[in-house]
Formats: C-alpha cells, structure tokens, sequence
C-alpha cells in the first residue's frame, strides 16, 4: 500500500462547528475502512493548512477517491499527495 499525505483547510461550515472536529475526526477514520484505506494520523496545525491526514491506500485511484468522499461532508477541502517510500 502507499502512504498519502492529504494537506485540508476548514470550510465555511467546517470552522462554524469547529468544536466537533474530533468527532468528525473518528467519523474520517470509520468512512476510511469502507475504502480500504487506513488513517495512520490527523495532525491539527497552523498556518496554511488547517488538517494534515496520513493515509495508506492500495492505489493512486482510491486516495483522491477518498479524500472527494471527505468534501462532500463540506467541512473541508483535500489536497491529496502522493507520498511513496
């Protein structure tokens, strides 16, 4: 499997209920499991990107297949990528 780093920003509605984002943190990694990708870490930063999420996953179809699934929720966007070792 590779290893993929998905760089996210809160949305509009994502910052509004910013107190849930542990919860919703829980909710990636359940959703994740119906991919076949598994979240190694959600890193919480500052700066550019409010979200850092290291993932792995079978192929470059399904990580950006995973992080589009992430911004239909709304509360964040994706920018997936690709990290081999």
């Amino acid at each position: 499997m590779a290893t993929y780093i998905a760089l996210s920003n809160f949305t509009d509605q994502g910052i509004r209920t910013v107190k849930e984002t542990t919860q919703r943190a829980e909710a990636v990694r359940e959703a994740a499991e119906k991919f076949g990708v598994k979240v190694k870490d959600i890193f919480w930063t500052l700066g550019q990107y409010d979200l850092v999420v290291i993932f792995e996953a079978s192929d470059d179809a399904v990580a950006p297949a995973f992080g589009l699934s992430l911004g239909v929720a709304g509360n964040v966007r994706c920018e997936p990528i690709p990290r081999r070792r």
